[in-house]
């Protein structure tokens, strides 16, 4: 499958750093090669607007985001207001045919793998369901440990194709510090999922070399083939 979910533990941990790291990635070292984008829901401004700064994506707004809705909440609350549903079916559609159009495709969901998309799924029976490979984001501070450890179990209670743990330093942090608080081997013993690298605290978040850079230091090895393929 040319597809990879970006995930997190919750809000804040750090996905759309690592989504845009990889992008950056692949459009650094793999020019030829056709990618798209997708944050399938949305609510508020934020992620589908950066991504259309930042990228050159030859998507359409809906093409990014097939559902968005006004209030920055929970997308069942956020449709609610609006008298909407939020329709999976709509989702389903747009990203089966971003796939067919694109060699790889970047998924970056909402929230974290506990969110709730609709009154009845969360973000891991989403991705359980629709058998996406998934990367975990995990963010370096205090209690990290047993977020990887709870929502590791949570992927496996629904059937998440979980590759790997990426770690993220959402504020500057010294190797001690990550050693301390995210030990990467203690994470691993503890949920049996590989760490695939620890993403640096970055400050310029438009610098897409850099970007490409802290992407390319991860195990991408792990992840899906066509994003490492001649790497």
């Amino acid at each position: 499958m040319n597809t990879l979910l970006i995930t997190g533990t919750d809000t804040d941990a750090g996905k759309t750093v690592l989504t845009t790291a990889l992008a950056a990635y692949w459009q650094k070292y793999y020019p030829q090669r056709s990618w798209g984008i997708m944050k399938p829901i949305q609510s508020g401004v934020g992620d589908r607007e950066w991504y259309q700064r930042l990228f050159d994506l030859k998507q359409t707004a809906e093409e990014i985001t097939p559902l968005y809705f006004q209030a920055p909440l929970a997308p069942p609350i956020a449709a609610a207001k609006e008298n909407r549903r939020v329709d999976l079916a709509i989702v389903w559609q747009a990203l089966s045919e971003l796939r067919s159009r694109r060699d790889f495709v970047l998924v970056e969901a909402l929230g974290g793998l506990g969110s709730p998309v609709t009154d009845e799924y969360t973000v891991a029976d989403l991705a359980g369901e629709w058998r996406l490979p998934t990367v975990l984001v995990v963010p370096v501070r205090l209690g990290a440990i047993a977020q990887a450890v709870a929502n590791v179990a949570l992927a496996r209670q629904t059937r998440v194709n979980l590759k790997g743990i990426v770690l993220n330093c959402v504020q500057p942090r010294s190797d001690e510090e990550i050693a301390d608080l995210t030990p990467p081997e203690l994470i691993q013993s503890l949920t049996n999922t590989p760490v695939l690298g620890c993403l640096p605290y970055l400050d310029d978040l438009n610098d897409l070399d850099k970007l490409a850079q802290v992407a390319s230091d991860l195990d991408l090895g792990i992840i899906p083939e066509i994003l490492i393929a001649n790497h």
